[in-house]
């Protein structure tokens, strides 16, 4: 796929359009920071020579002047970032499938991130973003990058301070499941409890309304915990070939994955600390390997289709 993006000669002037734009930002940037960074240095600089007043003025001065450049170049950065998802981005994700398509904007709502009951704490800061979309085969599925998290408060001898603990960083996926159900089904990997915090620990054998179900593949029920409210629908779902494909999906993942299958739908959840599909501004976009990560993480998702034979429909799903 690299060498096509090479060889196509519309996709490099988007790409030289763009770097035009960005080495502008870069620079504005640049300059905004050591406007800023000098101004502090210089305010530091005086207090300590016995000059603080003129010293912090003028210290004043240039960080007041790096923050307005920074602060003008803006909207011209938000400007640049989406173009290079919808243009950039974009075409990488037509050369894959045509029916890719990606909304910057737009991701997995909060709502739904609650009801797919992929974890047990709702969030109370919830961000999503580029939501890509498509069809692969007979499935319809779609994924977006979601940052969930919940507060706590606590007293201190200088009030009350709030703080901020992740629920989950990464990649959800959504797919139209290639059979119907009606119950809830959730897998989980063992061993991190921190992530179900106090409750896990006192539930070990429950989760909420949902009983834990031992299936038929001991190495399944090593590495996963499996809870659903029908153990038949589970085990009609998680055939010995699915528990296989999850294991191998698990394990080609960079970080352990969980998913849900609920309202005829699949839910995966993929941890992931870096936020992917974002446009560089201090690296050049004529760079061969630039797409390179993020193409893989786009692959890794549409294949997940064939990977999980989501297109085998039986039992009168169609």
């Amino acid at each position: 796929m690299q060498a096509e993006f090479e060889n196509n000669a519309a996709f490099q002037s988007v790409l030289a359009t763009l770097e035009v734009e960005r080495k502008k930002i870069a620079s504005t940037k640049t300059k905004g920071y050591i406007f800023i960074g000098s101004g502090i240095a210089f305010g530091i600089l005086g207090a300590v020579l016995g000059i603080p007043m003129p010293s912090i003025l003028i210290g004043l001065g240039g960080v007041i002047y790096g923050g307005i450049l920074l602060y003008r170049i803006t909207e011209q950065s938000r400007a640049y970032a989406g173009a290079f998802k919808r243009d950039v981005i974009g075409s990488a994700l037509k050369s894959l499938d045509q029916s890719l398509t990606i909304e910057p904007y737009s991701g997995i709502v909060d709502d739904e991130f609650v009801s797919s009951q992929l974890f047990t704490t709702n969030p109370d800061r919830y961000h999503t973003e580029d939501l890509v979309s498509g069809q692969a085969g007979k499935t319809r599925f779609y994924f977006a990058e979601v940052h969930a998290e919940y507060k706590t408060e606590e007293q201190t001898k200088d009030g009350r301070r709030v703080n901020w603990h992740e629920i989950f960083k990464g990649i959800i996926f959504v797919a139209d499941f290639n059979k119907n159900f009606n119950g809830v089904t959730v897998v989980r990997p063992k061993g991190i409890t921190a992530a179900f915090g106090v409750w896990f620990s006192k539930n070990i054998f429950s989760f909420g309304d949902k009983d834990a179900i031992l299936l038929e593949n001991p190495e399944f029920n090593k590495t996963f915990v499996t809870y659903g409210n029908d153990q038949v629908e589970a085990r009609y779902i998680l055939t010995p070939a699915m528990m296989d494909r999850i294991f191998s999906l698990n394990r080609k993942s960079a970080s352990a994955i969980s998913l849900s299958f609920i309202n005829s739908r699949m839910y995966i959840a993929f941890p992931l600390q870096r936020n992917y599909f974002e446009a560089p501004v201090f690296k050049t976009l004529l760079n061969p390997a630039l797409l390179n990560e993020d193409i893989s993480v786009i692959r890794f998702m549409y294949d997940i289709v064939n990977e999980l034979d989501l297109n085998t429909r039986i039992w009168g799903k169609n």
